[in-house]
Order: structure tokens, then sequence, then C-alpha cells
């Protein structure tokens, strides 16, 4: 019901009636006293509040609810420490192009720019990595922004806000009435962008689709597949965005990811038409910008993306559509072939290929299999399950081995962010408590929000974090032994015990050291009902990528 003009409220309950006009579902935070008055109003709220450890892994949460459903993930956090612990889950929104809205507690305005207790100024902080930051000083003003905030959220290319509240504001009192709900304006593509892009592909003799970004849903991801079927298009996805294509699907190529298939990337150098639709194509997924040539690339491109500045800001295509990916996957469903292709049967190579590379793992070092666990998951998992990670060497063997076949089922930062996994993981066990959650950690990664465990435990969120320890920061260790070898510094870590640790709060954990271990392990951490951790020992010399290299004698011991 929308309140009227007459109807007082302070600014904390002003705010939270917002996000529920919003259809905000829940929220993560750490709390604090700057913003108080809101947590207050959430009290009578139907908003579900997850409280987290950190504000680290709390900001991780909300983006990765952002990737799950397409609205802004919502998190609170208090002044100063709280807001800079934040930024990570701010960096990964912007570079993952995910909408996400930090609201963060601020100083009394009468204490302004005398460098109160805690005071930040936000608009520099975040400036360059979010798409808006405001401040907002009055109360009536907080269903005018919010509301504005979660169009900037959503349209263009998505990513993150942050919002500065003041706490005087917050307890102040306003007569306002509510904002509708926002529903973000969708660009399409126009009717002769896609007439262009059929005359493009009668032309072509090698053509391949990328696919990437956000702003995607499940219809559309049908729809792609349809149109791939339609012309016998080999499709790719992006770096960490595996999950926009059917893995089992007789035209997927395959991810262009850290070490892609070489025969997938001599597919994308070698076509003479790239269809990229959502994604920009960064370091990553280009080999770092060397698939492409930059600014004008040899391939004929055509580049579909919500932001209009993201059309030709690296590469200059030859037919730029702006558009969500979800609009032009709809506006598609009317584009036929003339005929037969001239490239027919190239897709069905392109998944040939995909499957002898993924299929088998490799033989690795030590009594630990892990490449042979990742083809037992991939078995085992239901499609629907949802798979976190962090970043580090361990997410190799996923990426490679494992096979995503529904939307929504891969959450992991194509930003590099360690950490990532586990939180993550939280938030999409609340979002779907009926589906299996899996989150894959680093030794590493695991310590850099290991503490949200607490709240997966506090929350009955029975996540199973597995995570694989090699006792070293194992992607810096690889590129050091390589550049620098035989002076080791700094990449060697000392671990707790993983399933201690579970059980310390209150989980289920076990630790794995053989490769025949792990499926009873993984059975009895799926019955037990709790939040699991397998801690699970590869040997260090293991490695996803690149040559395997001889640890030194201190690492070895």
């Amino acid at each position: 019901m929308t309140k009227t003009q007459t109807n007082a409220r302070t600014g904390g309950q002003i705010l939270v009636d917002q996000l529920v006009a919003q259809g905000v579902e829940r929220v993560s935070c750490v709390p604090g006293e700057s913003y108080l008055a809101a947590l207050d109003a959430m009290h009578d709220s139907a908003i579900d509040v997850l409280v987290c450890r950190a504000e680290g892994g709390a900001a991780m949460m909300a983006e990765a609810y952002g990737k799950l459903t397409g609205r802004p993930g919502i998190c609170f956090v208090t002044r100063g420490p709280g807001a800079t612990n934040a930024s990570h889950g701010v960096h990964i929104a912007m570079q993952d192009s995910t909408p996400m809205i930090l609201f963060i507690g601020q100083v009394d305005t009468g204490m302004r720019e005398r460098e109160a207790f805690q005071e930040v100024d936000y608009k520099a902080v975040f400036g360059t990595m979010a798409k808006w930051v405001v401040e907002i000083d009055r109360p009536d003003r907080i269903p005018e922004l919010v509301a504005r905030a979660f169009r900037i959220a959503m349209q263009g290319r998505p990513g993150p806000v942050v919002i500065s509240l003041p706490e005087n504001m917050l307890t102040e009192v306003a007569a306002v009435a509510d904002a509708p709900r926002v529903e973000p304006a969708r660009s399409w593509p126009a009717p002769a962008d896609i007439a262009g892009l059929g005359t493009m592909l009668a032309e072509a003799r090698r053509p391949i689709v990328i696919l990437g970004g956000s702003a995607w849903d499940a219809e559309a991801c049908v729809a792609m597949a349809r149109f791939a079927e339609r012309f016998d298009l080999p499709v790719a996805t992006s770096f960490r965005r595996a999950a926009l294509f059917p893995a089992d699907h007789p035209n997927y190529a395959g991810d262009l990811g850290i070490g892609p298939d070489a025969r997938l990337k001599a597919r994308v150098t070698g076509a003479d038409l790239i269809l990229l639709i959502g994604g920009r194509m960064s370091e990553m997924p280009s080999s770092s910008y060397t698939v492409l040539d930059v600014p004008v690339p040899r391939q004929r491109l055509v580049h579909v993306h919500p932001g209009a500045e993201e059309l030709g800001r690296v590469y200059q295509p030859e037919l730029a559509i702006q558009a969500t990916p979800a609009s032009f996957a709809a506006a598609l469903e009317g584009l036929k072939p003339a005929g037969a292709p001239a490239w027919a049967g190239e897709a069905a190579k392109a998944h040939a290929d995909y499957r002898d590379w993924t299929e088998t793992p490799r033989e690795l070092p030590g009594a630990f299999q892990y490449g042979q666990v990742i083809a037992w998951l991939r078995d085992r998992l239901p499609k629907d399950a949802i798979i976190c990670n962090g970043a580090g060497n361990y997410a190799g063997w996923l990426h490679r081995h494992h096979r995503f076949h529904a939307f929504a089922t891969q959450l992991a930062p194509t930003s590099g962010s360690m950490g990532y996994g586990v939180p993550a993981a939280v938030l999409a066990k609340r979002q779907h408590p009926e589906r299996t959650v899996v989150a894959f950690a680093g030794d590493g990664c695991f310590l850099m929000n290991g503490q949200e465990f607490a709240t997966a435990v506090q929350y009955g969120a029975a996540i199973i974090a597995i995570v694989i320890d090699n006792g070293q920061y194992g992607t810096i260790r690889m590129h050091q032994e390589r550049d620098y070898p035989g002076r080791v510094v700094a990449t060697q870590l000392q671990n707790p015990d993983f399933a201690l640790y579970a059980r310390a709060f209150g989980g289920h954990g076990e630790r794995v050291e053989r490769t025949e271990d792990f499926a009873p392990a993984f059975e009895r951490a799926m019955a037990s009902g709790k939040p699991a951790i397998l801690h699970c020992l590869l040997d260090p010399r293991a490695q996803s990528h690149g040559k395997d290299f001889v640890p030194s004698e201190k690492v070895q011991a």
C-alpha cells in the first residue's frame, strides 16, 4: 500500500519502505550505530536480514543476489572501515556488471568536513568503482533517490550504486509518498540491425557466437540456443559465464577463460564473423587482448551490449547494437537462414573439441586427484546445482571439467576477487534452499571470507564448501616459479584443520586426503543437512595450467 504525504515517518522507516516497494526480499549487513534507525525499521518489515561477520562477505552476498535475480542486491554497512571493507563487493559488481546497492551509514551532517569519527568522502572513495554515488541529506528525498538508484543499477550496463546515509537524516521525520517499483528500461535492436546481422551471416564462412556479460535471463538463454540451432552456429561463453549456454548442447564450443583450449582460441581468431553478445571481451576472455585486434578486429565484429558507452570502447565493431541480451535474443526469434549455411558441421566439430578438452582430467602428483573429483561431481550434481568459487589456481580444474547446464548456476567473479565463493554460496542457499549449493575455495581464498561459514550455520544454509589446500597461494606461486625459479617468497601458507573449523562452528567437517575418500565424504556432508566443509589436501606440485613445477625443499618439508 502506497503511503500518502500525510503519513509522517522517520528517514529509516521511509528507506525500508522504499526497499519493500522495490520488491527487496533480503539484505545482507554488518550492523553499525550509524544506521541504527534503518535497522530498527527492518525489525517490523518482511525483509530477510542476514547479519554477516565482515563487510566484504556481506557485499559479496549482495553481488551474488544481483547475479541470481537481475535485481539489485542490497547491502548495509557502517561508515569508515565498514565502507572500505565492503569495497571488495562493489569492485566485483562493477567489473562483473552486476546490479547492487550499497547503503553506508555516514556521520551527522552537522559534523561533515571535520574528519569526524570514521568520516569518509564516499564520492571520492567509490567514484571510480560505482555507477553512481550519492548522499541523501533530507528524508523527504529518500523515495526519489532510492528509485533512481534502482534504475541506474539495472539500466544500460548494470552495476553498483553507493548511497550514503547521514545518521541524523535517518532519525528526522518527513511526510512523503513512496516511489513506485522500478522496472529497468530495456534497449531493443532496430529492425535494420537484425536485417544487417542476417546479411552478414549470409556472407560468412566461419562465424562464431560469444556470450557474456549480464542482463540475461533463462528465457533469453533458451532463445539463444534456438538461434544457434537454426543457423548451426558454434557458441562459446566468456570467462566465468559458462551458465549462459548448456554444456550438453551440440552447438556449445566451450568457454574462453584463462588458458582456453587452443582449438577454441584458433576458432575465434580464425573466424570471419564474431557475434559478441552481452560481453566486453576484456583481458581474461581475450587472452590479454590478443584474440581480437585493438581497435579494429581483423574479424568482422557484431557487438551487442546494453551500454552505449561499451560499444566501440575497446573494439570498433562493424555493426554495433545497443540492446540488452534478453531483448536481442527475443528479436532473433524472427531471423531465419536463407539456406544451408556455408559452415555446416562446424558447430558439431567445435562441440566435439569441447568434449575432448573437458572429458578426462590429467593425472596430478599426489594421492588426491582433484580433476577426478570434479569429473565425479559433474556426474553426481543435479543440473540446477549452484556452483560458487572465488579466485585461485584451484578454479582452473572447475572451469575446465565441470559442465554447467542452466542459467544462474554459476556464481564466480570475473574480476578475479578472492574470498567470493563462501559468501556467494550462503546467499544462494538462502535464496534457493531446495537446491544443492557447492562452494569451491583454495586455502588462501577460503580464509579471506571463511568467517561467513558462521553465517551459514546461523541461518541453516546447508552449503558444502570444498577447500582445496595446497599450502600456498597457488596461482602466484606458479608464476613465481616460472619467472623467478628457486626464489620462493610470500606464497607459502600455514593452514588450520578446516574440518575442525567447520565442526567448531556447528557444521559438518571432514578431511579428505585420497581421491577414493571424496565421494563418501561428500555424500555424508549432503546427508548431514548442515553446512559442511570438505578439507581436501592437494599436492603443492599440482597446477591447473602451465607446466608443473617442483616445489622447493622448504615447501616439501
